[in-house]
């Protein structure tokens, strides 16, 4: 190889526009995600936080594609929890949330951090919290930065 460009990580926040769809339902988890993600933006440095909540997991990839489509976010954040119960149906959110969120961002451009648990049960939520809205925060950060530039 003659020479390798390495485009490092920027997690510089200030200046961003950063849009947060979190889900209402499992509402404890989802106020836990949304204070560790909020407080990760804040010590990044990003100022520019809308935050919008919905009914819960299969309503966030339509709100994040009006919010991507607005063009007024650099980056988004999903955050949600989708615990097992007895039925089917947590396989048909887990799944068709994902797939909603991932057809989003492929289809505008938008760099969105998935936030949207998808645990046995509340334990595990609740220990996965405080990691999950940290890490949500420095992805949205680092993709917004990311994809700019590599389109120069």
């Amino acid at each position: 190889m003659n020479q390798m460009n390495r485009l490092e990580p920027d997690h510089n926040g200030k200046g961003l526009r950063i849009g947060i769809v979190a889900g209402r339902f499992n509402v404890e988890v989802c106020d836990g995600l949304l204070a560790s993600c909020g407080a990760a933006l804040e010590k990044q440095g990003v100022t520019d936080v809308t935050v919008v909540t919905v009914p819960g997991a299969l309503e966030i990839p339509l709100t994040l594609q009006t919010m991507a489509q607005s063009g007024q976010f650099d980056a988004l954040v999903a955050l949600g929890a989708v615990i097992r119960g007895e039925t089917y149906h947590f396989e048909i959110v887990s799944n068709e949330s994902a797939r909603g969120i991932t057809e989003v961002q492929l289809e505008t451009g938008v760099p969105i951090a998935n936030g949207i648990l998808t645990t046995e049960n509340d334990e595990q939520a609740e220990a996965r919290v405080a990691q999950k809205g940290l890490d949500c925060a420095m992805a949205a950060i680092e993709m917004a930065r990311l994809l700019p530039r590599l389109v120069k």
